[in-house]
């Protein structure tokens, strides 16, 4: 008894040192961000003798965040409403249908989570020339609804396969076809594994710089990573504006999480019970 509860305060306390150690390097930037650019040169590891909240409002306005927020949010929604939408069809079809080919599409799935994503650039950004779609919203929605398919259905089919085949026998009994019963049953006992699958997603697609550097080179469709790449790299003498303009783009991530956390825990612990 003595020996495993000082295994679980050992495993404790390193998980709040890890803790600690990933919190720190957020909280001094968002403390940084509240003070003047003299006291972060004389003091920039101290707490700021007066707040100063002008910096979001300056780097609001010198960034543009505002056309970069809009543009990610719309990229970012869009891709995950694709995502979830196509990868829940898919999962339910593979996971429930005993069908020959089921096991073939999953497998191609699986497989496509082993591809570097990064390694497909000069073949879409090629491909999104021809078709006319560079320089487009579009140019972004599709190559990461399609990349993080093969995640979502990973996820999704491995929760939908514990439920039991008594649900949909009765729903058949009362009249219900497969897409009622999709929408009716399944998608709403699956929310705990649709909520990790969306902030998986939203995360990604939120913080994705490469693809949206080659494919979008018009200034009012860039995303928020590109507009805050372009503006540390103009404004480097502003580093608290600069600190304002990181913790205004981490927010909306940490809100979205915050979110979803009930959901996201629920997925967790009812895996590991029927683990």
């Amino acid at each position: 008894m003595h020996t495993s509860r000082f295994k679980l305060s050992v495993v404790h306390a390193f998980l709040a040192v890890l803790c600690f150690l990933n919190v720190l390097p957020l909280v001094w930037m968002v403390i940084s961000s509240f003070k003047s650019e003299n006291e972060f040169a004389v003091n920039p590891m101290g707490w700021p003798k007066l707040w100063d909240f002008s910096n979001y409002a300056n780097a609001w306005k010198v960034a543009h965040l505002g056309t970069y927020f809009w543009n990610s949010l719309y990229v970012t929604v869009l891709a995950i409403l694709l995502t979830v939408l196509l990868g829940a069809l898919a999962s339910y079809f593979i996971s429930r249908f005993d069908y020959k080919f089921t096991k073939w599409a999953y497998a191609l799935f699986i497989i496509g989570m082993t591809i570097p994503i990064h390694a497909t650039l000069v073949p879409i950004f090629i491909l999104m020339k021809k078709i006319g779609l560079l320089n487009t919203h579009m140019s972004l929605v599709l190559p990461y609804t399609a990349f993080h398919l093969s995640i979502t259905i990973f996820i999704l089919v491995g929760f939908m396969k514990s439920f039991p085949k008594d649900i949909e026998e009765s729903a058949i009994i009362d009249g219900a076809g497969v897409y009622r019963i999709f929408w009716s049953i399944i998608l709403p006992m699956t929310r705990p594994a649709l909520a990790t699958v969306i902030i998986i997603n939203f995360i990604y697609n939120w913080n994705e710089f490469l693809f949206a550097l080659v494919l979008i080179n018009k200034e009012p469709l860039k995303t928020l990573p590109l507009g805050l790449a372009n503006f540390t790299g103009t404004e480097t003498k502003f580093q608290t504006m600069q600190m304002a303009a990181l913790a205004m783009a981490l927010a909306p991530v940490l809100a979205f999480y915050l979110l979803l956390e009930k959901q996201l825990v629920q997925g967790m612990t009812a895996g590991a019970v029927k683990g």
